[in-house]
């Protein structure tokens, strides 16, 4: 008697990896999605520190553009993960 699957049976196997693919996918999808928003709302709030800071050394702000020209943020934060871009309003952060 020879020793081995059948085709049945690797075609089972092969059938309950795909299930087991489809049920993850949408699953990393979401995550990703969460983890864009978490990562935007800690931006705004590291932009919120620098509007401190250039407050404190040269008076009100009222761009990103000034925030980055004064070497306190990088044009890359800017946008947010999600590609939101962070603006200022009423000298607060916030994503648009």
């Amino acid at each position: 008697m020879k020793k081995g699957f059948t085709i049945l049976e690797m075609i089972l196997v092969l059938m309950i990896v795909t299930v087991m693919i489809l049920i993850t996918i949408p699953n990393i999808s979401r995550k990703r999605q969460i983890i864009n928003d978490v990562g935007c709302r800690a931006l705004v709030e590291v932009v919120n520190g620098q509007i401190l800071v250039y407050e404190l050394n040269n008076g009100d702000v009222s761009s990103v553009q000034q925030l980055i020209d004064e070497g306190l943020l990088t044009p890359q934060q800017a946008t947010c993960p999600n590609g939101q871009k962070i603006v200022i309003e009423h000298g607060q952060a916030v994503a648009r």
